[in-house]
């Protein structure tokens, strides 16, 4: 018996648009989920970048983030030139560099390359180089450009504007007037009497201040790139770990071994950086019994028991020993000074004579 096959009735369907189609054209239909991009084509430009991107990737291991916060075009443009073979500046929108750094760890598993995400925030930049990292930040930082103040622009530093002429007509103190700058009229131009600040660290730059400082053709901000960051082998790390010196990490490795050292000796706990103290100790222990015995003494021992018996004898010869050093680094020793008879008779009056009384006899 045939198995009878259910056809559905055929529909004819109007969308909004006017067209018309069956149901035997739903098949063709393609539905997108809310929040489902359609897709779309990627410009050539994303593609270049992406490509020139992994391409830096595949050939450094490591590189500098930088800041380029009010630095100009012409700006990166005149340092590309300059650095020209020995470092590749790579500037772009944080969330395409985030999303060919995905793309680039999902194809080569390099998962290190993840710790750069963090790192790409605000107006930001990379610059990847082989030389050491140390004397290129130098070197990027050094590379600073003069600019002038713009109105909305946060003052990196404090601007006093200088007394003295300013080279402006007599017409113009208006402006002066409207900061409270105290001005006066000499020979045809504005003097200014005294200093005064207009701009503050942390406070924006107002356009009366801007139009000031361009007028006396001041140009008071210096701009350019700021290393926040190094990216090295996978790790990120801050860029002023840089500015530490050797001395100050001996000194930190210093400190730290003698607070080491003062636990192991508190607990008796023998390690290689408390022998120093533990030998000094012993040596001590044994100074102190070899005081105690009569019939037996060593070189340290003797010198020890000197010490003790006349303490003032070595005080006074160690007293003797420094200031005859601290005359022989002074210079040559000075020749001594004759005895006129006017000095010797007055220095030898207020001890008196060679038996307690006055030399008035002797003299006479």
């Amino acid at each position: 018996m045939a198995t009878k096959v259910h056809v559905p009735p055929k529909v004819v369907y109007t969308n909004v648009s006017g067209n018309v189609f069956t149901n035997d054209d739903m098949s063709n239909i393609k539905i997108r989920l809310p929040g489902q991009k359609a897709n779309r084509i990627i410009p050539q430009r994303k593609l270049d970048y992406a490509a020139k991107f992994k391409e830096l990737l595949d050939e450094y291991d490591q590189c500098l983030i930088v800041t380029v916060t009010n630095v100009g075009s012409k700006q990166i443009a005149e340092m590309r030139k300059d650095f020209r073979g020995r470092v590749r500046f790579l500037f772009g929108k944080n969330t395409l560099i985030r999303k060919v750094i995905r793309d680039y760890v999902k194809e080569t598993g390099n998962a290190k390359l993840m710790a750069l995400m963090d790192a790409i925030q605000g107006n930001c930049g990379m610059v990847f180089t082989k030389e050491a990292v140390g004397p290129m930040r130098k070197e990027l930082i050094a590379r600073k450009k003069q600019c002038a103040a713009k109105p909305g622009v946060v003052s990196p530093v404090d601007v006093s504007v200088p007394a003295g002429p300013t080279g402006m007509e007599p017409t113009q103190t208006a402006m002066f007037q409207a900061m409270d700058i105290p001005t006066r009229i000499n020979r045809g131009q504005i003097d200014i009497e005294e200093d005064v600040q207009v701009l503050y660290t942390g406070v924006k730059v107002g356009a009366s201040e801007a139009a000031l400082l361009n007028k006396l053709g001041i140009k008071p901000f210096y701009y350019g790139m700021k290393v926040k960051s190094i990216y090295e082998n996978g790790q990120v790390i801050d860029a002023s770990v840089l500015d530490i010196t050797s001395a100050e990490i001996a000194a930190a490795f210093s400190a730290g071994l003698r607070q080491v050292a003062a636990l192991c000796f508190s607990i008796n706990y023998p390690t290689i950086v408390g022998v120093p103290h533990t030998l000094l100790r012993a040596y001590k222990e044994a100074l102190a019994l070899g005081l105690q015995l009569e019939t037996y003494s060593w070189e340290g021992l003797a010198t020890v028991k000197e010490i003790l018996a006349n303490p003032g004898a070595f005080a006074a010869s160690s007293g003797a020993a420094a200031s005859g050093a601290a005359a022989g680094t002074g210079g040559a020793a000075a020749p001594p000074k004759e005895d006129t008879p006017e000095a010797s008779s007055s220095a030898a009056a207020p001890g008196g004579g060679m038996f307690g009384d006055d030399d008035s006899d002797s003299s006479s």
